[in-house]
């Protein structure tokens, strides 16, 4: 079968990207280095071609409510224009998807899944609109999405001419127009710095691409963007969340609003107790990966690592592991194996870099 391709993809092979296969689609890996692509997210601004994620709208009088159901997080009471990031659960409390909702009028709603997951999510979806009085339509074909992130991401579109609204805080979202064309602009990304992903036209991409190339932005690929958001702890789907764990196991407690009247999974979770716990952990050498052993401190495997890299910022091996919850050890003292040798690992409460969104 083959690869599908967005329409940058001749633009990445221009610039001489490093391609491979993610989500059925041929995308760049990287283009320059991966550590030259991390700091320039992390000190001025990176862009990513990020349109294979999925786009879905929910139309009708009953949007809000209706997507409200399907999340575990509060999406009824964010205000107008606003983002609510959530896990998408079955009955039983397991994970389907994480995805991003945005409140584009009170009766239009985007929701934006990833790319792996878009026919699964939609699916699913379809199953639940009985009894609401809405109107749900995929879009993932129709839509080109950038992610231009860093601290200098506002500036830069603001220099082109987009106009963005003075108060326009994080995890929010614009409908508006540049160069004829109508774009929609999300103060949102995966990197944990500042920026924005803009929802366009394929030729509107394009045209924007070329332009931040132009002007110096470092094209940035899928290599980046993993260790970017593994260093400050943003999880993914099929590593940290799959279809086997709920948001409770997987540190996404916070997105399960159980005050809520009802949501798809909402009694599953309210008497699940949890079995794994997601941890931090860092290496003073070696780099941890994905499917290593996690051990206590007399060599017991506990857990294993979802997603493993080495922290263009701190220098060191970082991971995030899920852990039986049982087992995890009050004294934060982990071990991590590899190749058949165990290296001590240091416990981490909170992420391994502050990003700098707003």
């Amino acid at each position: 079968m083959s690869l599908l391709k967005t329409s940058l993809h001749e633009d990445h092979l221009a610039l001489n990207a490093k391609m491979a296969p993610f989500a059925g689609f041929d995308m760049p890996l990287q283009y320059s280095s991966v550590k030259d692509e991390v700091l320039a997210v992390r000190e001025h601004a990176g862009v990513f071609d990020v349109s294979h994620m999925g786009e879905f709208f929910v139309h009708g009088p009953e949007a809000v409510k209706f997507v409200d159901h399907i999340m575990t997080n509060d999406f009824q009471n964010a205000e107008m224009l606003k983002a609510v990031y959530s896990p998408l659960c079955r009955d039983n409390g397991t994970v389907i998807d994480d995805l991003i909702a945005y409140k584009l009028a009170s009766d239009r709603v985007l929701i934006c899944v990833n790319a792996s997951n878009i026919e699964k999510d939609w699916n699913w979806i379809s199953t639940k609109t009985s009894g609401f009085d809405i109107k749900l339509e995929n879009h993932s074909k129709e839509f080109s999405l950038l992610a231009l992130q860093g601290p200098k991401a506002e500036l830069i579109l603001r220099d082109f001419g987009i106009k963005l609204p003075t108060d326009f805080p994080y995890y929010s979202i614009l409908e508006t127009s540049h160069e004829g064309e109508k774009i929609i602009i999300a103060r949102t990304g995966y990197t944990g710095e500042d920026g924005f992903e803009v929802f366009s036209s394929d030729e509107y991409a394009k045209k924007l691409w070329n332009k931040l190339i132009f002007n110096g932005v470092k094209p940035c690929g899928l290599a980046a963007r993993d260790v970017l958001r593994v260093e400050v702890c943003y999880p993914l789907y099929g590593h940290e969340i799959n279809d086997d764990v709920t948001p409770l196991d997987a540190g996404l407690a916070w997105t399960v609003k159980l005050d809520k009247q009802d949501f798809i999974g909402k009694n599953a979770l309210a008497e699940y107790s949890p079995k794994f716990q997601l941890v931090r952990l860092s290496l003073e050498r070696g780099i941890p990966r994905e499917g290593y052993e996690v051990l206590n401190a007399e060599g017991v495997k506990i857990g294993t690592v979802t997603s493993g890299t080495m922290s263009v910022v701190t220098g060191k091996g970082v991971c995030l592991a899920l852990v039986e919850k049982s087992k995890a050890p009050k004294d934060k003292k982990y071990l991590i194996n590899i190749r058949n040798t165990n290296y001590e690992a240091n416990f981490h409460a909170k992420a391994f870099v502050n990003g700098g969104h707003k």
